[in-house]
């Protein structure tokens, strides 16, 4: 297992520093961000091409991933096509000034690359389980997964539509998914990581479990709910009330408010 993970911690350090030469040329650290899904894609292709043979978990656990992974980065993608770099990034830059594309190596590009080969720990230990045969676990992991997808694909959905439909900027979204937690789509990754999880956990690879607390810890805490509404409520005051009304995290029927 060691000899995987560091194999695909070597792909991944590449992989980052390709994307940052990218960047560079392009002036657009945002690139980082659709490649995301990608990177988990290509752990599980690199870690299946590194084993001489595995079975049917192993086949799940790549088809859960690559669906996963290619509908988010595709989806990012497109939302960003065109758009511009993100404010973090122009933020970091106008900081930094001529330092910042050797400052954004290190503090983007290669951490991003650490934390999802940290994260991506339950995907190769499936992979590499020497119990393969299916169990009811593997099928409570593949349901948490079925609604985490749901949750993170309709709510991107619904936010993507929000966003070409609505009359002023200062609106919220409060409809659908929405309705019931602030955050479907981060949600709905924290259902995926912790389906995902479950199947590795079928096989043996329950010593993972760090890498899906690590991952609701950012979802929630760090750069998921806690950034995102970092500064939304200057931005749009509607807002407050929607916060008091809505889960910030895990769906719950709204509250009434007086």
């Amino acid at each position: 297992m060691i000899d995987v993970l560091l194999f695909s911690f070597g792909v991944l350090v590449i992989f980052a520093i390709g994307l940052w030469g990218i960047s560079v040329a392009l002036r657009d650290v945002s690139i980082v961000d659709p490649c995301w899904g990608l990177g988990f894609i290509l752990v599980a292709a690199v870690t299946a091409l590194r084993l001489d043979q595995f079975g049917p978990r192993g086949y799940l656990m790549i088809g859960l991933v690559t669906v996963w992974g290619g509908r988010l980065s595709a989806y990012l993608f497109w939302r960003h096509w065109g758009a511009g770099e993100d404010y973090r990034y122009a933020e970091m830059r106008a900081h930094h000034g001529a330092r910042f594309w050797w400052i954004s190596l290190g503090t983007v590009f290669l951490l991003q690359a650490i934390i999802l080969w940290f994260v991506s720990w339950p995907v190769q230990a499936a992979l590499v389980s020497s119990s393969q045969s299916l169990s009811g676990l593997d099928g409570v992991g593949v349901l948490v997964w079925t609604i985490g997808f749901f949750f993170e694909a309709v709510g991107d959905y619904q936010l993507a539509s929000f966003l070409r439909s609505r009359t002023s900027r200062e609106q919220v979204l409060d409809r659908g998914l929405w309705r019931y937690t602030r955050h479907p789509n981060y949600f709905g990754d924290f259902c995926v990581w912790w389906g995902l999880y479950l199947v590795a956990a079928a096989g043996g690879g329950g010593w993972t479990i760090l890498s899906p607390l690590l991952m609701s810890v950012l979802l929630i805490y760090v750069s998921g709910v806690r950034l995102t509404e970092k500064t939304i409520e200057d931005r749009r005051p509607a807002y407050r009330a929607y916060k008091r009304s809505t889960s910030a995290f895990f769906p719950l029927p709204p509250q009434e408010l007086d």
